[in-house]
């Protein structure tokens, strides 16, 4: 048995690394590979590619010169069986007559979650599952986020200097991280649906929020959250509207002759209910902020699966507040910045005591050119 396990996680991992050649591309389907073994030999591979095209297991079928009798399929995902952009893949399996299929993990899109497994079972196919599952659900760690919550799976990225902070004192960060870190940051961005900042970073940094390096790159949706509509008309972002498609979040009381010239410009004017209102500390005046939460159910809607928060202090501190975030990615650059009016990363969480802080699992952590690179997940 143990033998037979080695065995299948062998061909599994082959599966998955086809898989991780889509990242990025197959929103908001998972990221799925196969492979087809007969007498020890693989006879056909595949990978699901993008949304509308053939999934891994049928890309398998179709690869394969050889006859598929006696051969056994390896698959990441439960083979989906419902029709949608593409018909079922357990027909599929059992019109090409497999009679073995070695399943990583269940689909737990609702459509499925197991009826795969059963179907192909009541046809006589011989189906095991549970295969490498730390594995595949990390790798489709979005993809498992949206499908059961709706909503999308939130990165918040942070670059920081030794000592903790975010900029200078006159609000300068360019540029903290190393030139690695960046261009990693674009790779990063061209493999989620979104990036989201606040209009503070927009006023500041006048950021573009493209991918800008590597090959295939695909710009991400830009998303802005901007409570009173206070983008300038002629930021990068409006102006590249050609290039990736922009978002701004705003509420009900935003400025209608603004929303129209920005809608004008080929700009998205999203106004997300139920706003948060919040009380001015000096003049105890009220003003209106963007709910988070309902943003990102109204993102879900749309098919958002992925958000890359890449925001300053007030707006990354009201994702952590509020429990929105599924994954840090934290650039520490071997910088000293110092000084009590220079910009913490984080503001205030309300927090009295150790015992009620954040706490973070910490999963990986490798160098990025001279900075350091921390990938870690809330416990929650």
């Amino acid at each position: 048995m143990k033998i037979e396990k080695e065995i299948h996680e062998k061909y599994i991992n082959i599966a998955i690394k086809l898989a991780e050649k889509a990242r990025g591309k197959t929103s908001p389907n998972p990221m799925v590979g196969a492979v087809l073994v007969k007498n020890g030999k693989i006879i056909g591979e595949g990978y699901h590619k993008r949304k509308g095209t053939n999934h891994a297991e049928v890309e398998a079928i179709n690869s394969c010169q050889s006859s598929l009798g006696g051969a056994i399929m390896y698959v990441t995902l439960e083979p989906c069986c419902f029709y949608g952009n593409t018909p079922p893949c357990t027909k599929s399996i059992l019109k090409a007559g497999i009679k073995k299929v070695i399943v990583g993990i269940i689909d737990p899109n609702p459509k499925v979650n197991g009826r795969g497994i059963k179907e192909l079972k009541r046809e006589g196919v011989d189906v095991e599952f549970g295969f490498l599952e730390k594995e595949i659900s990390k790798q489709n760690e979005t993809y498992i986020k949206y499908i059961t919550k709706k909503i999308p799976f939130v990165t918040m990225k942070i670059a920081i200097s030794l000592d903790g902070k975010m900029c200078t004192k006159t609000g300068d960060s360019k540029w903290i991280s190393s030139d690695i870190s960046r261009k990693y940051v674009h790779k990063k961005r061209s493999q989620y649906d979104s990036v989201l900042t606040g209009i503070g970073t927009v006023l500041t940094d006048d950021p573009l929020l493209t991918s800008r390096y590597g090959k295939n790159r695909k710009n991400p949706i830009r998303i802005i959250v901007d409570s009173k509509l206070k983008i300038p008309l002629n930021s990068k972002v409006l102006k590249t509207i050609d290039e990736a498609r922009l978002i701004i979040a705003t509420t009900k009381y935003h400025n209608e002759e603004k929303a129209n010239e920005i809608k004008r410009l080929g700009g998205e004017i999203l106004v997300v209910k139920n706003h948060i209102k919040y009380k001015k500390q000096k003049n105890k005046d009220q003003y209106y902020r963007v709910n988070l939460h309902k943003l990102l159910e109204m993102l879900g809607e749309m098919e958002v699966t992925s958000v890359l928060v890449e925001a300053g202090s007030t707006l990354s501190t009201s994702f952590i507040k509020q429990n929105l975030v599924d994954k840090f990615l934290v650039f520490i650059a071997p910088i000293i910045i110092g000084g009590n009016e220079s910009f913490q990363t984080i503001g205030d969480l309300g927090i009295e005591k150790i015992m009620d802080v954040n706490r973070v699992n910490i999963f990986n952590l490798e160098r990025m050119g001279d900075d350091i690179l921390i990938e870690a997940y809330p416990y929650k």
